[in-house]
């Protein structure tokens, strides 16, 4: 499998001039060759290949001379990832670009490995032990991040060198050899998901969304921002600021994603959940606001994976499956239970009380545990 480790670069004044450099020139190439396919279109209705774009590298470093003082691997991989955009493009998605020095700020290279006289030479070395990462035109750079780790077993593919808010990371990719261990099913949970808590058992156990609300400082950043004068100093602070501020945002929630989903599936085998359509319910107003601080849809998909690295079962029930309004103890289905702002009731039936968080945990683990034993007797 690939697997992507981040560490927090700390470049010197020198290798920080060249991460600029290289990221600057492959920005350039990006736009040129998105101008040349559109000029290209427009004149023949058809678009250049990316062999035809990474012809143009050679003339072009020699109209831009300062081309070639950044890393090669960059201009290459800028214009493959044209090529991805353009990709996204034929199966949906927007129309490629423009990238500007605001929001793009990153490069990829990478690994070249070349045997001499037996030995084998890599241009990017990751060692853990010294806290450094050799990369190309750079050298060895000192780095931090995963300090439990001595070494990481597998083949360095390759590496993203990114500036955000003021700082340096690089993200590098390595080949691993996926070993799964014996499925084994001994403990099955239901998991209901939501807003104020995130994740509510089948166990009657509670997570709560621990992302802060930064809304109200977000917005007083960017009025002081629409007020800055364009080009000052204090505006370029102000941008840092509100970059730091996301960033923050973005960490928090990957710590509580993966919190999350380690402890599920440390503790269990067999994970059940609800089928989440995500997009729709931005469409509900009443919580739209509310879920833009909540990572259903990246929980979710981190769940996923991390169930097939683990060799466990995640079984997702039917979106449309009503797990809050039916009894967990009697199966009386009570359509009351539809408007959001009840969150206790009590079964006209068997006069059980709910909690309509744990309830509905509960039959979602029910679901679960039934289309799980469907699929074993389709097995056998």
């Amino acid at each position: 499998m690939l697997k992507a480790y981040v560490f927090r670069l700390y470049p010197n004044e020198k290798q920080r001039g060249m991460i600029n450099k290289t990221i600057g020139n492959s920005r350039f190439i990006y736009n040129y060759c998105l101008n040349d396919t559109m000029a290209e279109y427009k004149e023949t209705g058809k678009s250049k290949s990316v062999y035809d774009q990474m012809k143009l590298i050679p003339s072009l470093t020699k109209e831009y001379p300062w081309l070639k003082e950044g890393d090669s691997c960059a201009l290459r991989n800028s214009i493959f990832n044209l090529e991805d955009a353009y990709k996204g493009f034929y199966n949906g998605k927007g129309y490629p670009k423009f990238k500007n020095k605001d929001k793009y700020n990153s490069y990829k290279t990478n690994n070249h490995v070349n045997t001499y006289k037996g030995k084998e030479y890599n241009s990017i070395k990751l060692d853990l032990e010294n806290k450094l990462i050799t990369l190309p035109k750079l050298k060895e750079v000192k780095i931090r991040g995963y300090r439990n780790l001595k070494h990481i077993v597998g083949i360095i593919k390759s590496a993203t060198i990114k500036k955000e808010a003021g700082k340096y990371y690089v993200s590098v990719l390595i080949e691993e050899e996926l070993i799964k261990p014996i499925f084994i099913p001994n403990n099955i949970i239901g998991i209901d998901l939501g807003i104020k808590d995130l994740v509510i058992t089948s166990n009657h156990e509670k997570i709560e969304n621990e992302i802060k609300n930064y809304n109200k400082r977000l917005k007083g950043l960017q009025k002081a921002l629409a007020r800055a004068k364009v080009g000052s100093k204090n505006r370029y602070k102000l941008k840092l600021k509100i970059q730091r501020l996301f960033q923050k945002i973005r960490n928090t929630r990957k710590h509580l994603i993966h919190g999350i989903t380690n402890k599920l599936i440390k503790e269990n085998d067999i994970i059940i959940t609800e089928n989440l359509d995500v997009k729709n319910m931005y469409q509900n107003h009443h919580i739209a606001k509310s879920l833009a601080n909540t990572p259903l849809g990246e929980l979710i998909r981190v769940l996923k994976y991390k169930c097939e690295w683990k060799n466990k079962k995640l079984i997702q029930i039917d979106r449309y499956y009503p797990s809050s309004q039916i009894c967990s103890k009697c199966g009386y289905k009570n359509e009351k239970v539809k408007d959001l702002g009840i969150r206790k009731w009590e079964c006209p039936e068997c006069h059980t009380s709910h909690d309509r968080d744990y309830n509905a945990s509960e039959n979602i683990l029910f679901e679960g545990i039934k289309l799980y034993m469907k699929g074993l007797i389709e097995q056998a």
